[in-house]
């Protein structure tokens, strides 16, 4: 048999070296994963700040900084607003939720072992406590890493603020690193997923206050106890669709079992016509097709990104799906297959 090549042989070393460095490259982004979500946090700070700057520097004709500045000032100046005006009524309300859960777990338990289906139900119930145990535990986990991660949340938020700023710089850097050819189309994916965000934070905050408007209102008219703090939490809950709107009704539902069997049925109806409103009415409203994303891919964003990145994934799921969305679209719909019905989220049209 006749012996490899000089150029064989190097070759195949070349082959076995690149094998290696992509391996290892593979397990250096996956130990930093975290590194990753908080940079794109970042990047989500800074739309966030330019949706809020850029129509000052539109009309005013003010430097991005000091626009950037005014956004943070506005942000700051809501925020204590809210905490001087609802603070303390909220923090006895989420005091009194907190008391009231476990007696409305009590009384629901009570009320199903009072009959043979309910006495079935209590049973299963019981047999996926482990479950339960490890959906509380990704909870309590969740919150944990919240509130425990306050010193990263500043540094993001920083880090936000200077890339709003100069939002070009930032991303003519990361530009920086390809071919020259490739620069002006990898810039009109990058400013469409910019516009696509953009889009989706409008719609998710005018979706999260008129929610929990809406829901906090309900619950006060039915008669459920502490109505603004659960109106409050399942507001914040639509930042993550879907998902976070069927786990905001479970604590509304147990306080209101405390009530009677009446206020659940109220209850139940009222979060289920809220959740319809905010899908078939007021998000189709304030979107306008900027930012559309596939209600599946939304749900197996949260599914995945959540256990491959857990708390950090579930956040901030969605809107990472739609910026990958934009740039499969862009990348591979449009520039490999021309599918000539392909338009991504936040793309100009011709």
């Amino acid at each position: 048999m006749k012996g490899l090549s000089r150029d064989e042989i190097v070759r195949i070393l070349f082959a076995a070296a690149a094998l290696v460095g992509v391996y290892f490259a593979a397990q250096l982004a996956i130990r930093l994963s975290n590194l990753w979500m908080l940079i794109f946090g970042s990047v989500v700070v800074a739309v966030t700040l330019r949706s809020i700057a850029d129509p000052l520097v539109r009309r005013t004709r003010m430097p991005d900084g000091l626009a950037v500045f005014l956004a943070v000032l506005l942000i700051v100046i809501a925020i204590a607003g809210v905490s001087v005006l609802f603070g303390q009524r909220i923090g006895a309300q989420a005091s009194q939720l907190a008391e009231r859960l476990p007696a409305a777990w009590e009384v629901v338990l009570a009320r199903l072992q009072a009959s043979p289906v309910g006495d079935r139900l209590v049973d299963v119930t019981n047999a996926l406590v482990g479950q339960a145990g490890r959906a509380l535990l990704f909870a309590q986990r969740f919150v944990t890493g919240v509130l425990g991660g306050f010193t990263t949340l500043t540094l993001v938020a920083v880090a936000g603020v200077f890339l709003a700023i100069r939002p070009g710089q930032s991303r003519d850097g990361a530009l920086s690193i390809v071919p020259l050819a490739a620069r002006p189309r990898l810039r009109e994916v990058m400013d469409a997923c910019g516009r696509a965000l953009q889009g989706w934070l409008r719609a998710q905050m005018v979706s999260m206050a008129t929610v929990g408007v809406l829901t906090g209102l309900g619950l006060w008219a039915i008669g459920v106890p502490s109505a603004g703090v659960l109106g409050l939490l399942t507001g914040l809950a639509q930042f993550v669709p879907i998902v976070g709107p069927i786990l905001s009704a479970v604590p509304g539902l147990l306080v209101a079992a405390t009530v009677g069997g009446h206020t659940v049925l109220l209850t139940l109806a009222l979060y289920v016509g809220v959740s319809q409103l905010e899908a078939n009415l007021i998000t189709p409203l304030v979107q306008k097709n900027v930012a559309a994303l596939p209600v599946v891919l939304g749900v197996f964003a949260v599914v995945g990104l959540g256990s491959l990145f857990g708390p950090l994934g579930v956040l901030f799921a969605t809107p990472l799906a739609l910026v990958l969305y934009t740039a499969v679209t862009m990348l591979y719909r449009q520039d490999v297959l021309h599918d000539p019905e392909a338009h991504a989220p936040g793309q100009l049209k011709d």
